[in-house]
């Protein structure tokens, strides 16, 4: 018979992959394979990035809060800024501040990327650039970087940006203008280390604080029906 607790265990380990993520697993499998030819010790390094490579292109589900109002992380990793910024000018959201959160992936994190609050994609923009470390306050203006705005239901809008990172080389967007989605839905990708921006709109004051832990499409970054004022958090 099954046992549910070994298949629970399998699930936890076994993780659905991107489907960018196929020939990097290929290529780094083959590579092992070759290590072991040449020295055994060297295949065992292999095998251990090959899992990485795979741990690195997982896309596990999530369970999206279904509240109206709400707005999601993007992505996993560390709310590394918050401050008030011009969203990209290509967008044409024009050029008063808006207070953007930006949020740090390293090369372990998970990087699908999720569309933070549902609504119609107005405008997708690909910019090219430096590859700067993203962890960097410049980054959102020197880095390669594909910007998305969002028009909500009630009109207002969000902006959400890709950014590449030291170790970054490809932004993957699967949406374009047009394009309906819901909240946490996937809508792309960034390779091997990277950031991204949410530029919230107007007087919507984010719930998280510098440092703490993101989860794409599960953790609330803000809520359009709140009107505190912007959290603060101490390490303990």
């Amino acid at each position: 018979m099954p046992d549910p607790a070994h298949d629970s265990i399998l699930a936890a380990v076994i993780k659905p992959v991107h489907r960018e993520g196929y020939p990097f697993i290929g290529i780094f499998a083959a590579v092992t394979l070759v290590l072991f030819l040449i020295w055994q010790p060297l295949g065992w390094v292999g095998v251990v990035l090959t899992v990485w490579c795979y741990y690195f292109f997982r896309d596990p589900d999530r369970y999206t809060p279904q509240r109206e109002g709400l707005i999601i992380s993007p992505a996993d990793g560390v709310v590394s800024l918050i401050e008030p910024a011009a969203p990209p000018v290509e967008l044409g959201m024009g050029t008063e501040p808006m207070t953007r959160v930006s949020v740090f992936m390293n090369v372990f994190n998970c990087h699908v990327n999720r569309l933070p609050i549902a609504g119609t994609i107005t405008a997708v923009s690909y910019r090219p650039g430096k590859f700067l470390n993203a962890s960097l306050d410049k980054a959102s203006v020197d880095n390669e970087r594909n910007s998305v705005a969002v028009q909500m239901a009630d009109g207002r809008k969000l902006a959400v940006v890709q950014i590449a990172g030291l170790v970054a080389r490809r932004i993957v967007c699967d949406v374009k203008p047009g394009a309906v989605l819901e909240t946490g839905e996937r809508f792309g990708m960034i390779r091997f280390g990277s950031r991204l921006d949410v530029y919230l709109p107007e007087g919507v004051q984010p719930l998280v604080s510098l440092g703490q832990t993101m989860v794409a499409g599960e953790t609330v970054l803000a809520d359009l029906t709140l009107a505190e004022p912007a959290r603060l958090a101490e390490v303990r």
